[in-house]
């Protein structure tokens, strides 16, 4: 008599699934609790279309092939079975006879919970029974719709080296939850992203190489440790990004690779199928099974655990069918370029579906390239994200930072070139981990000159990418600066924080973000030119920048009938020098006193305390009919300047 039992699946779940549009799918596969004729126990059921037999094996049988079977569920090339008497957290495998014939041995790739590693089998879980605390917060963020017009400030994290136990251990979700959610909210900022949580065997992979799409990775506890993450968090009032990687897959024989004995995630092509820098396969994006699994996988993070959003990495290996590929490497498209038009459709699905779903929920693009449109709307031909990493201002920034000061004047165009294209996306600033790793060096250690200059530099490099329009990403450790560069195996140089000048970085990320929730010139139109205006980018000479961020009245919506009222303008002026300049004038947009909101080279931030009283006038200054400031510009630093009669 056979220890398992049939089945059924509803022709309705397998005719969304053959079409690739079962936004559930990961509650109708996999392993779930179910009862039969009175028995409780687990419905296990996978898609292996080309498999002669599959079997699940686990710990409630010594791992022995051949004993529980699924039983094929019409020809839909999905296979169910129900196993009486099983219980929550039993590990498993599924063994598959492939169609040659041999047996291979597979994790699930719906599982919602999996082994730490090294080991790698899957447990029996249930998504049901966590009771959640955040009703407000959700509600908010569906009334709110996309941050576009607020401040958005990211504090990107990866988990297993933010900080270790004293043994050198990892944090549980509980005990990230109990010492980053404070010091988050401390600093200001406004999201956590995390590295990706999806269970991942190698942890030098940092978790980009993911083998368990559906479950949060065992090293820090059980899935519903993390929805008690997120649920603190959104508490704190702290949104919560996901790193996601739907762009590649690893190889290991145990996953998701040759899963049935044939390319079934995967293209069967390795000049489709495979990505030449990572060792990895890349998704079958043209396979209805295989976008379900990938669109399912990005709803269910934002369904089960409340996610805030995605980032979704590494876009532009996606969209290019000769990304990383000489010539002869790569297959073109039907009309013979080199657009990756599967892949293409399948961004501007998930942008689709997730926005439609999920209302105030941001999708994030890591993409290198022009592609032209990445967070533009879809019915205006773009991919339909709701952000994309400006990864030219990134590399331009830095580049012009590691330069010594007396060569800036020659290459300040580097700084300003941004601005040429700053609105043509919805841009996110982006200081990420990718900038402190393979000898790049952490931000500190890239500045110039001795230590009180690098320090001076990485308030200065703050206060640019802070007033700089768009929203902010900053790696962590860079709010102290860390001076060693970032290594997954241990933790952040917390004891840094012993010291003044390093507190006083600290201080001036966190009075930064204070600037940027507090003031709507800050953030209000970050990705239009009505938020922006150069008072003076020709100063070369001195390497001194001046311009305004603005807030002009708007309507919030083209239906409404309130205009919100104009906001106070900011006066932003960079000195790139050690040098201090007396009586340095620059345009003002009217006259009145003007209040200094930051100065960079504050004292109490570790500067020289260089600066104007707290305040200046702006006058008509040598005849002239417009308004200035002349102001006393401290060393490497930034000022900002509000009307001291402002709200």
């Amino acid at each position: 008599m056979a220890s398992t039992r049939p089945v059924d699946i509803p022709e309705f779940d397998l005719y969304l699934y053959g079409r690739g549009e079962h936004w559930d799918i990961y509650r109708v596969l996999g392993a779930h609790p179910y009862e039969q004729d009175g028995e409780h126990g687990y419905r296990f059921a996978v898609w292996a279309p080309n498999a002669q037999e599959v079997h699940v094996t686990g710990e409630f049988n010594d791992w022995r092939w051949g004993e529980y079977p699924l039983y094929p569920v019409a020809a839909s090339g999905v296979w169910a079975c129900f196993v009486p008497g099983l219980t929550l957290g039993t590990l498993y495998k599924l063994g598959i006879k492939d169609y040659s014939g041999h047996i291979i041995y597979k994790t699930d790739p719906y599982a919602l919970y999996a082994e730490k590693r090294p080991s790698n089998a899957a447990r029996t879980w249930t998504l049901d029974g966590y009771e959640w605390n955040d009703e407000e917060w959700m509600r908010t963020r569906r009334e709110q719709g996309l941050p576009l017009r607020r401040a958005v400030s990211i504090y990107e994290v990866h988990p297993g080296s933010w900080r270790r136990k004293d043994d050198g251990g990892f944090l549980s979700y509980n005990e990230l939850a109990d010492q980053l959610i404070p010091y988050v909210r401390e600093l200001g900022f406004t999201h956590i992203q995390l590295m990706p949580v999806a269970e991942h065997p190698l942890d030098e992979s940092w978790g980009y190489q993911t083998s368990h799409y559906f479950a949060p990775t065992s090293r820090f506890g059980a899935p519903d440790d993390f929805r008690n993450f997120v649920d603190r968090c959104h508490g704190a009032g702290i949104g919560v990004l996901l790193d996601w990687v739907p762009g590649h897959f690893p190889k290991d024989a145990w996953s998701l690779g040759r899963f049935d004995g044939t390319a079934l995630y995967e293209h069967a092509d390795p000049r489709q199928g495979e990505h030449p820098d990572w060792g990895t396969y890349i998704f079958n994006y043209g396979r209805n099974e295989v976008r379900n699994f990938l669109l399912a996988n990005a709803l269910y993070w934002l369904k089960e655990f409340h996610i805030d959003g995605i980032r979704i990495d590494a876009v532009a290996s996606m969209l290019y069918l000769d990304y990383s590929r000489e010539h002869g490497e790569w297959v073109p498209n039907i009309y013979g370029g080199r657009e990756n038009l599967e892949a293409i459709s399948f961004l501007k699905e998930l942008n689709r579906v997730v926005h439609e779903h999920y209302p105030g929920a941001i999708m994030v693009a890591e993409e290198s390239t022009a592609w032209p449109g990445v967070s533009r709307p879809l019915y205006v031909g773009g991919l339909g994200f709701t952000f994309k990493w400006n990864m030219g201002w990134m590399h331009d920034t830095l580049e012009y930072f590691a330069k010594e000061p007396i060569h800036r004047s020659h290459h300040q165009n580097t700084l300003t070139f941004s601005m040429l294209y700053a609105f043509t996306e919805n841009f996110v600033l982006p200081l990420s981990h990718d900038e402190v790793v393979h000898g790049k060096g952490a931000l500190l250690s890239k500045m110039p000159g001795d230590i009180w200059q690098q320090q001076a530099n990485l308030r200065l490099l703050f206060a640019y990418q802070w007033a700089h329009p768009g929203k902010k990403l900053l790696f962590m450790g860079g709010e102290f600066g860390q001076w060693n560069e970032w290594k997954e195996s241990g933790q952040l140089d917390w004891v840094l924080l012993e010291f003044p000048s390093h507190q006083g970085l600290t201080r001036c990320l966190t009075d930064l973000n204070r600037i940027l929730r507090e003031e709507p010139a800050m953030h209000l139109f970050d990705h239009e030119w009505r938020g922006f205006q150069w008072l003076d980018f020709s100063d070369y000479a001195s390497s001194v920048l001046s311009f305004l961020r603005l807030a002009p009245e708007w309507r919030p919506s083209e239906d409404a009938d309130e205009v919100v009222p104009a906001a106070p303008s900011i006066v932003w002026v960079f000195n790139f020098t050690p040098v201090v300049r007396e009586n340095y004038v620059i345009p003002a947009p009217h006259g009145g006193m003007w209040r200094e909101i930051f100065n960079s080279d504050s004292a109490v931030y570790g500067g020289s305390n260089v600066g104007n009283a707290g305040q200046v006038e702006a006058r008509h200054i040598g005849g002239s009919e417009g308004w200035s400031l002349s102001l006393t510009l401290p060393p490497l630093a930034a000022m900002a300047f509000k009307p001291a009669d402002a709200w």
